[in-house]
C-alpha cells in the first residue's frame, strides 16, 4: 500500500457508540470522531432490550458522514461481547436482542451445572463463568418459540455486519466470549451445545479478524453514497481491538482496558486452563493474530457513571464528573474500600446507596458525600486492578514490568495514579481510543498496509500517539487496604 487508507471504525459501547474516520499510512495514524450517539438498554415489562435497529441506523449515519468527508476504503465494527440476535429461516430478526444485564439468566448457571460442571466447561472454553455469558442466555431461552424458530445466532457486531453485507458469520474474538467456543481447537464446541440441549446448528461459520466479509449491499451503498466498500471483520470484541491498540514494546506488560467494564490481564501465546485459573475466575479469550487474552472482567467506571446519573436524577448540585474527581483528589485516601466486583453493582440503579450498604456490611466507614463515594470507588477499583494483575501474572508465570491503561479510564488521571501506586509499577496511560485504533489498523492491514504483525501496529501507535507515564508513589499502605477486603 503506497497511499494511506481511510476507513470507518465503528466502536460500539453499552452506553454510547462512535463512528470514527481512521486514516492509516506508513507514518500516519489519525482518528477523527464524526458521529457519536447514545446507547443503552431499554426496559420493557421487566426485561432489558437493545434497540438494535436504532444502533444500525446510527451506524449508517456515521458511515455516511465518513464517506461524505473523504475517501471510504473499508468499514469495521467492534462492540461489547456476549449479546446476540436470532434470525429465522428467511434471515429476519426474531425480536430485539436482550441485554446481558437482563435478569433472565438468574439461576441459569446452577441449572447448566446439572449437565456440565464448571470444571468441564472451563476445560473446553477457558472462559470466566459469568452469569450473562451467551451460553447461559441461550439456556434461558430453551423451550421458547423464539429459540425454536431460530435458524442462526449472530453476535451483535456480526448482526450489524450481516445487515451491511448480507453475509453471516462469527468473528473469533467475540465467539470466544460465548461459552460455546473451544479455546484449544478454535472451533465451536458442538458437544457442549448438544449436552446443554442447545440447537447447535444455529452457530454460524467462524471468521478470522482481518477477513474481508464482502461489499456493502445496494441499499447501504445508496444510503451512504459509496458503492463496493468492503466490510472487514476486525477484532469485533471491543477488548480485542483495544488490546491491538495497546502501544506496548516487547517485554512483560499487563493491560487494563478501562471503560464501562475493566478488562484486566495479559497477552499470551496460549491459554491457561489450570484449576487455579478456573477458581480465580480468569478467562481465556481469543485475540488478534492467534493470541490469547488472559484476563478478568472487573467492574469498571460503570459504577461511577451510574452514581453520577443517580445524583443528577436527585438534582444534587456540584456532581459533575470533573468536580467529583477534583474533590476526590484531596479526599482521605483508602478510608473506605469495598468489593467493586460485588454482584449487587452489576445492574442499573441507585449505586451510591449500594456502595454505602456494602461499606456498612464490611465494617468500613460509610462514605456520606458524593466526593467520598467517588474516592471510595476509585480506591476500590485500583485495588481490584492490583489484585487481578498480580494474580494473572502468578497464574501465567509471568513478570509485569509496566501496565498499559487504555480506553476512557486513561483520561482519569487520579485512577491512573492510584493504579500505579497500588501496583508499584509504572502505568502508561493512553490512547483513550485504543479500540478504534485497533479496529482501523486491522482494517488497514486487510486492505494491504505493511503491518505484518501486532508489533508493527503498536510501533505505529507509539510513533503517532503520546502516552502519559505515572510513576508509583510511596506512602499509602495498599497491603493493609487489600487485607481489609479479605
Amino acid at each position: 500500500m503506497s497511499e494511506p487508507v481511510r476507513v470507518a471504525a465503528v466502536d460500539l459501547g453499552a452506553t454510547s457508540g462512535r463512528v470514527m474516520a481512521c486514516r492509516v499510512g506508513a507514518r500516519t495514524l489519525h482518528l477523527e470522531e464524526l458521529h457519536r450517539f447514545g446507547n443503552g438498554a431499554v426496559p420493557v415489562r421487566g426485561s432489558l432490550y437493545w434497540d438494535v435497529l436504532g444502533i444500525h441506523r446510527e451506524v449508517l449515519v456515521g458511515v455516511r458522514e465518513v464517506a461524505r468527508t473523504g475517501a471510504l476504503h473499508g468499514i469495521g465494527i467492534d462492540s461489547w461481547a456476549v449479546d446476540y440476535g436470532l434470525l429465522d429461516r428467511d434471515g429476519q430478526l426474531l425480536g430485539n436482542p436482550r441485554s446481558h444485564r437482563d435478569s433472565r439468566t438468574d439461576g441459569v448457571p446452577t441449572e447448566v451445572r446439572k449437565t456440565v460442571s464448571d470444571a468441564e466447561l472451563y476445560d473446553v472454553t477457558g472462559l470466566q463463568q459469568l452469569s450473562f455469558n451467551t451460553v447461559y442466555q441461550l439456556a434461558s431461552e430453551l423451550g421458547t418459540p423464539t429459540l425454536e424458530s431460530a435458524e442462526r445466532l449472530l453476535l451483535l457486531p456480526d448482526l450489524l455486519t450481516y445487515w451491511l453485507t448480507g453475509e453471516v458469520g462469527a468473528e473469533r474474538t467475540n465467539a470466544s466470549t460465548t461459552g460455546l467456543y473451544d479455546v484449544r481447537t478454535r472451533e465451536w464446541s458442538l458437544d457442549l451445545a448438544k449436552r446443554i440441549g442447545l440447537p447447535w446448528s444455529i452457530l454460524p461459520p467462524l471468521r478470522e479478524p482481518g477477513t474481508v466479509v464482502g461489499p456493502v449491499v445496494d441499499e447501504v451503498a445508496e444510503y451512504v453514497g459509496a458503492a463496493g466498500v468492503p466490510v472487514i471483520s476486525v477484532g469485533s470484541h471491543d477488548t480485542a481491538s483495544a488490546v491491538v491498540g495497546v502501544p506496548a514494546e516487547e517485554g512483560s506488560f499487563a493491560y487494563i482496558s478501562s471503560g464501562t467494564w475493566s478488562l484486566v490481564g495479559l497477552e499470551l501465546d496460549g491459554p491457561v486452563l489450570s484449576a487455579e485459573a478456573r477458581e480465580a475466575d480468569f478467562t481465556n479469550e481469543s485475540g488478534v493474530d492467534g493470541t490469547i487474552r488472559f484476563l478478568k472482567n472487573v467492574m469498571g467506571l460503570w459504577v461511577l457513571s451510574e452514581s453520577v446519573r443517580t445524583w443528577a436524577d436527585k438534582r444534587l448540585s456540584d456532581v459533575t464528573l470533573p468536580a467529583l474527581l477534583a474533590g476526590a483528589e484531596t479526599a482521605p485516601a483508602l478510608r473506605t474500600v469495598v468489593d467493586i466486583n460485588h454482584p449487587r453493582l452489576l445492574t442499573p440503579g441507585d449505586m451510591p446507596t449500594r456502595i454505602q450498604e456494602l461499606a456498612r456490611e464490611a465494617g468500613e466507614p460509610i462514605p456520606r458525600t458524593p466526593v467520598a463515594i467517588t474516592r471510595t470507588l476509585l480506591d476500590s477499583l485500583a485495588l481490584a486492578y492490583r489484585r487481578n494483575i498480580r494474580l494473572a501474572a502468578t497464574l501465567a508465570g509471568r513478570d509485569v514490568d509496566v501496565v498499559h491503561l487504555v480506553g476512557g479510564g486513561s483520561q482519569n488521571a487520579l485512577l491512573c495514579q492510584l493504579t500505579a501506586d497500588a501496583l508499584g509499577v509504572p502505568v502508561l496511560a493512553g490512547p483513550a481510543e485504543a479500540a478504534a485504533l485497533g479496529n482501523g489498523l486491522v482494517q488497514a492491514r486487510a486492505l494491504g498496509a505493511d503491518l505484518p504483525d501486532l508489533a508493527a501496529m503498536r510501533a505505529l501507535i507509539r510513533r503517532t500517539h503520546d502516552v502519559r507515564r505515572y510513576e508509583p508513589r510511596v506512602g499509602l499502605d495498599w497491603d493493609a487496604a487489600a487485607s481489609r477486603l479479605g
